[in-house]
C-alpha cells in the first residue's frame, strides 16, 4: 500500500496545479442568497426553459472525510494536500468493494500492477493529456457545465478540456475513432440526466491508483441536482475485457458560487513528446 500511496500523491500534486489560485469573486445576479448576502446553497434547484433541471454551473466534487483521508494516504500526506483534498473515488474507484468481489483479468491485473511499480509516471496528466472520463469528475479541479437545448457542453479547468454531452435524440456511434473522454449521449429520466459513454482509448486511468480499462469500456453516468448547490452523481462501470462485473460508486458535487475557471495549460516543455 505504501507504493500505491506515493502515486496517489504523484496524481493529485498534478491535478492541483491551478486550485489554489482559482478563487475568483464575481458575484452572479442567478445566484440565490440568504438575508445576510450569501449564497444560499440549498435553495431549490433552477430550472431551463424547457422545464428540466438546469445543471449549469461551476462543480467540484466533495472530498473524503479526513479520517478517510489520513486512512487512506498517512497523516504525513495530509499537509501536502491543501485545499484539493481528493474524493475518494478520485483515489480508489473500487474503494467500497472487496478485492474478490471485483476482478482484474490477468493482462489488466499485470498493467494495474506496473503502474504501481512505477509510481504512476504515465498518469495521463502527467503527459499533457486529460485524466479521463469518469476520473474528471471526481477530480480534484473544477468544472464547468453549461446546459443548452440538445448540449450540454463540460468544460475542465484541468488542461482546457472540454467534454460534449449531446441530448438531442442521437444514439452513441457504431464504429467510432477511440478517444480519450469517449463519446457521450444524454437523456431525462425525469430530473435526472443519464449519459451514455463508449469508443474510449484504452490508455485511461479510472482512479489515481491505476485501475485500468479497454476500449470495450462503457460508462452511464447519472446527475441529480437536489438543490442549488450539491448535485448527486453515480456511476457504473461495465468492461468485460478488464473486469469480472461491471462496478458502481456514487459521488456528490458541490457548487463553487460567484466564481469562475481561471485558464490552466500544460507547458512543461519536457511532455512535448508525449503529445499524441
Amino acid at each position: 500500500m505504501r507504493i500505491r500511496n506515493v502515486w496517489v500523491l504523484v496524481a493529485l500534486a498534478v491535478g492541483s496545479v491551478s486550485a489554489q489560485a482559482q478563487w475568483l469573486n464575481h458575484p452572479s445576479p442567478r445566484t440565490p442568497r440568504t438575508k445576510d448576502g450569501k449564497p444560499n446553497l440549498v435553495a431549490a434547484a433552477p430550472r431551463a426553459s424547457d422545464g428540466r433541471p438546469d445543471l449549469s454551473g461551476i462543480w467540484l466534487a466533495e472530498s473524503a472525510p479526513r479520517e478517510e483521508l489520513i486512512r487512506f494516504l498517512g497523516p504525513s500526506a495530509m499537509n501536502l494536500l491543501g485545499e484539493a483534498s481528493p474524493a475518494r473515488y478520485f483515489m480508489n474507484a473500487l474503494g467500497d468493494y472487496k478485492p474478490e468481489e471485483v476482478v482484474l483479468t490477468p493482462a489488466a491485473g499485470k498493467l494495474f500492477e506496473q503502474r504501481g511499480a512505477t509510481f504512476g509516471k504515465d498518469l495521463p496528466s502527467t503527459h499533457c493529456l486529460p485524466l479521463g472520463i469518469p476520473l474528471m469528475d471526481v477530480a480534484v479541479f473544477p468544472h464547468k457545465i453549461i446546459q443548452s437545448p440538445g448540449l450540454i457542453a463540460v468544460l475542465y479547468e484541468e488542461n482546457a478540456t472540454f467534454r460534449q454531452i449531446y441530448t438531442d435524440g442521437r444514439k452513441l456511434p457504431e464504429n467510432p475513432e477511440p478517444a480519450l473522454l469517449g463519446y457521450s449521449v444524454g437523456r431525462w429520466e425525469g430530473d435526472w440526466l443519464v449519459v451514455n459513454v463508449a469508443g474510449f482509448a484504452d490508455q485511461g486511468w479510472l482512479d489515481a491508483f491505476g485501475h485500468p480499462h479497454s476500449d470495450a469500456m462503457r460508462v452511464t453516468e447519472r446527475f441529480h441536482r437536489r438543490d442549488f448547490g450539491h448535485m448527486d452523481g453515480e456511476v457504473t462501470i461495465d468492461d468485460p475485457r478488464t473486469y469480472s462485473r461491471p462496478f458502481s460508486y456514487k459521488f456528490t458535487k458541490r457548487l463553487l458560487p460567484d466564481t469562475d475557471l481561471i485558464e490552466s495549460f500544460c507547458v512543461n516543455e519536457k511532455d512535448r513528446p508525449h503529445l499524441r
